[in-house]
């Protein structure tokens, strides 16, 4: 049963159910032909039990829809129609939407250039909010979906983004806390001590550290990183037509190039942080000792006292935020790359640009947050 039928006064409801691959071509075009679309004036097609759908089954339904829109009746879809469905009729038609838009006009007669321009700046800024709405929106569905069935989170995939986008990224993010820590403790040194109050470095260098600096440098880092990495890799595979391949074999490239991509730097992300926290009070406590000659005993009893029960977690929490902003906008832009390497490299700067900026909004956000419940 590849197809259950529900029928009303003037509408039919058609449910598609199974794995409509091309080993069953011949019985889902039976199925099809079975319908009868003569007593009613609409359809209305579900896909939620559909649980495979390659190229073949959707030419097959692209078929049917043909069929009931050549006798005038109204077919619409309970959802977003397939990938499949829009990747054959994209084929098909040859639909070039940047070549549409280079067709139009740059200003239409009788209006203002200025005002043309600010307008097409805020309809493309708005319709790529919405558009980054619904990314957003199928990530968590695949998520969730994944999480009825362990396979489909893709362990091994989202084992080897861990590796690639945090053990790999240990040197670096540890150079870089390591820097500057010492930074801040130098620079805090050189005025506290005409003040005689060279004990409150360690106060600067912990609370910075855990607090802010550690959590905030690395997502920086990462998102120059491994940000412009996802959408280099997604971009490519835009350009080489991999993806439209994984649709038309009925894989959802969502669960297979998206959300591994998310959970893996979801989990590297705060491991990241965890590290440079630790090198960042080392870093301290080295400058501490051979610039102040502060023992290292009394710079942990002063760290100890300096920060509260919060100071780490507070740093930590917004570790997977910042992840998962810097992973949505790496996949977003890279799953948006159409024609040309030009196009690719563009696509590159606008999502570590995006993913910096999202990850600053966020920290002050958090800020704003944590001040008003007072932690």
């Amino acid at each position: 049963m590849f197809v259950e039928v529900e029928r009303s006064a003037s509408q039919v409801g058609l449910q598609l159910t199974g794995a409509w691959r091309a080993l069953e071509i011949a019985d889902i075009e039976r199925a099809l032909a079975a319908i009868d679309l003569a007593a009613g004036t609409a359809v209305r097609i579900g896909t939620q039990g559909l649980t495979a759908l390659d190229l073949t089954g959707a030419w097959a339904l692209r078929e049917f829809l043909q069929r009931a829109r050549g006798r005038g009746i109204e077919v619409t879809f309970s959802g977003a129609p397939p990938d499949q469905l829009r990747l054959l009729d994209e084929t098909l038609a040859g639909a070039d939407a940047a070549a549409a838009a280079a067709a139009t006009p740059a200003v239409p007669p009788g209006h203002d250039p200025v005002l043309t321009a600010i307008g097409r700046y805020a309809v493309r800024a708005g319709a790529d909010m919405v558009e980054g709405l619904a990314f957003v929106g199928r990530a968590s569905i695949t998520l969730l979906r994944g999480l009825t069935n362990f396979r489909r989170l893709r362990p091994i995939s989202v084992a080897r983004h861990v590796y690639d986008t945090g053990i790999t990224a240990v040197p670096i993010v540890a150079l870089i806390a390591f820097l500057i820590s010492v930074i801040i403790a130098y620079m805090s040194a050189q005025q506290l001590r005409g003040l005689g109050a060279d004990i409150y470095v360690v106060d600067l260098v912990a609370i910075g550290v855990l607090r802010e600096l550690g959590v905030l440098l690395t997502s920086i880092i990462v998102a120059g990183r491994s940000g412009s990495a996802f959408a280099a890799e997604l971009g490519s595979m835009k350009l080489n037509e991999e993806v439209d391949a994984l649709t038309a074999t009925g894989v959802d490239p969502f669960e297979v190039l998206v959300v591994p991509r998310l959970l893996g730097l979801a989990i590297a992300l705060p491991l990241l942080t965890i590290i440079a926290d630790l090198v960042g009070l080392a870093g301290g406590g080295l400058l501490c000792r051979y610039l102040l000659d502060m023992p290292l005993t009394q710079f942990v009893g002063r760290v100890n006292y300096a920060i509260s029960p919060t100071t780490f977690w507070v740093g930590l929490l917004k570790a997977p935020v910042f992840a998962v902003l810097i992973g949505l906008a790496g996949c977003y832009r890279g799953m948006q790359v159409r024609g040309s390497a030009r196009e690719l490299g563009r696509l590159v700067t606008v999502a570590v640009v995006q993913a910096i900026f999202f990850v600053i909004l966020a920290d002050a956000l958090f800020a704003v947050l944590f001040m008003k419940m007072d932690i």
